[in-house]
């Protein structure tokens, strides 16, 4: 079955107003969201503007020829895909293998029969649909491939993907930049005692309190077990501290019931901000020294903050 035609937007370009109006006559029963162009330019400016499905284009226009018209709208697709079929008086196969090539997926000799027009575009709906699926599978992978399943959190590839960028850019544009490593105390008693699904479900009301107090253009991710990171972007260690301080009250506060036990989970946190001046620094050597720190806030006697850049600690 074909999807519905109303879902999908057609470009026609034909300088001759005779086709326009034929082509919109034979298509006009299938509701198509339709655009029209007078010319390969104005034909152009609308894909590039619009960027529809399907594009019914005539082969001999007067200011772009059909072979550079068909090359010129496959470079212009901007991650997406869209079905061409040319429309010419054209019998020449040379010719018409030519267009092809240079990118149209289908052709029709004029005069054409309606019907046939409408099977062909109905075949240019197929294969948009099936394009559109592949293209949502594949972000689906990519954000699999980026989120850890437990959580819905970033995981450890995305982070790194997420501070490379980031660390470039504060040592370029000179913004603050920190990393914060947390861990959960004492959490492998917690699994002992209580069970796994019990951990399971701390390290989801963990995520929840990261999340809600995560920046949309600062990240916070589970990197693996208990450990989560989080990186700042333009915030300096006091506003770091301030918010850091808040994730550790709000998860100190939160009272889990496992069974007959009431069970009050906390967290250790170390901060490193990444020293600019170096120009060197990169996101391992910031990680290392965020996470002495939140050995440092371990040792101390967890359920604090520890800072990579002095011994200050706060809980």
């Amino acid at each position: 079955m074909s999807p519905p035609a109303k879902d999908f937007k057609l470009l026609v370009a034909d300088d001759s107003p005779v086709y326009r109006k034929l082509l919109e006559d034979t298509l006009s029963e299938q509701r198509y969201s339709a655009l029209f162009a007078k010319s390969g330019r104005e034909a152009m400016d609308l894909f590039a503007e619009q960027q529809p499905d399907l594009v019914i284009t005539d082969w001999m226009m007067p200011d772009v020829p059909g072979v550079e018209l068909c090359k010129r709208m496959r470079e212009g697709l901007k991650g997406s895909y869209a079905y061409i079929i040319i429309l010419t008086g054209i019998t020449d196969k040379r010719e018409i293998s030519a267009g092809l090539s240079a990118g149209a997926d289908d052709y029709l000799t004029k005069p054409f029969a309606p019907e046939e027009l409408r099977a062909r575009v109905g075949v240019g709906c197929r294969i948009v649909e099936f394009h559109r699926q592949i293209e949502a599978k594949t972000r689906l992978l990519e954000e699999l491939a980026l989120t850890d399943v437990l959580t819905g959190l970033p995981n450890r590839r995305a982070i790194e993907t997420w501070a490379h960028r980031e660390i470039a850019g504060a040592i370029r544009h000179g913004f603050d930049l920190c990393v914060v490593m947390a861990d959960l105390d004492r959490f492998k008693g917690l699994n002992d005692n209580s069970g796994h699904e019990a951990g399971d479900k701390v390290l989801k009301k963990f995520a929840e309190i990261l999340r809600n107090n995560c920046r949309s253009s600062n990240i916070c991710g589970r990197i693996g077990g208990e450990e989560f990171l989080m990186g700042l972007t333009h915030s300096d260690l006091e506003g770091t501290t301030v918010a850091v301080e808040r994730i550790r009250e709000h998860l100190a506060e939160k009272v889990f019931t496992f069974g007959t036990h009431d069970i009050v989970v906390t967290a250790s946190f170390g901060i490193a901000r990444l020293d600019r001046e170096s120009k060197s620094e990169d996101y391992s050597q910031l990680v290392c020294r965020a996470d002495k720190a939140l050995y440092s806030a371990k040792q101390a006697g967890r359920n604090r903050i520890a800072f990579a850049t002095s011994n200050e600690t706060r809980g």
